[in-house]
């Protein structure tokens, strides 16, 4: 059975993965099998230029798999292909239009070129059919954080979050949203529960770092960010912060201005 999957990509793609199946002919089913678990295990396992090359080869001999262009797709937006990585995801949608996952890997990649328009459609579009799928209510918040709607921001992380407990990111989202509306004892209650349940999440701490920073508390901002520049030394850069991460401009603002000790 061929499944789509999905590739992290930065913080991007910390998604759970949803199975649908195709039914070849029995006489090729196991060299077909044995093709897409390879290009599947080259991809998971990051080595991303063969995963291509193997991706390439089995939609050579298989170019009605939904599921293969979908996945090279996701490979195509790691190594920098985006637009590559969309005309993939077009070519899964076609094949197989009830597929809800070339739907928010598109979105993705959308994103990843500033096509906020595009990228909000495709999520809607999966919400529309699942309500509580948290991936797209994730991106979606992303989305709506981009384009400085914050307040609907806030709403999607938290949704997101609750329809998966675990989705750490989305809880941190959530903080940060609170805190760039100015909701800061809210976003100090999360960003504690998290650390507390997950001590190495840099993120977290990264943004109790800047809270307490604007609070006044320069013990426990240093305190908390010595375990960033040990987890995740990223996080001092203020670029990767705004245009990777995608944190908003206050948190941005106070954590910048700890490291600057301003």
């Amino acid at each position: 059975m061929i499944t789509f999957k999905k590739v992290k990509v930065c913080f991007l793609l910390i998604f759970i993965f949803f199975n649908i199946f195709y039914i070849a002919p029995c006489y090729s089913l196991s060299l077909r099998e044995d093709l897409f678990k390879n290009a599947l295990d080259l991809s998971s396992g990051g080595k991303f230029n063969l995963a291509l090359q193997e991706w390439n080869q089995y939609l050579d001999s298989y170019p009605d798999d939904a599921a293969g262009f979908s996945n090279r797709g996701n490979v195509r937006l790691v190594v920098g292909d985006v637009k590559g990585s969309i005309d993939d995801q077009n070519k899964a949608i076609s094949l197989n239009p009830s597929e809800i996952d070339p739907y928010i890997n598109r979105g993705i990649a959308e994103e990843a070129l500033g096509l906020w328009s595009q990228a909000k459609k495709d999520y809607m579009f999966v919400i529309s059919l699942e309500s509580n799928n948290f991936s797209a209510l994730y991106n979606l918040a992303n989305v709506e954080g981009s384009t400085s709607h914050w307040d609907e921001a806030r709403d999607l992380f938290s949704k997101a979050a609750l329809y998966n407990p675990g989705f750490a990111m989305a809880r941190s989202s959530l903080a940060l949203a609170d805190f760039q509306l100015g909701n800061i004892d809210e976003a100090e209650k999360e960003l504690i529960k998290l650390i507390r349940r997950y001590p190495n999440f840099a993120d977290a701490r990264a943004a109790l770092t800047a809270l307490n920073w604007s609070n006044g508390e320069a013990g426990k901002a240093e305190s908390n960010w010595i375990a960033v520049t040990e987890l995740d030394p990223r996080y001092s850069d203020e670029e990767w912060l705004e245009k990777i991460r995608r944190w908003p401009p206050q948190p941005i603002k106070d954590l910048m201005n700890f490291i600057d000790l301003k």
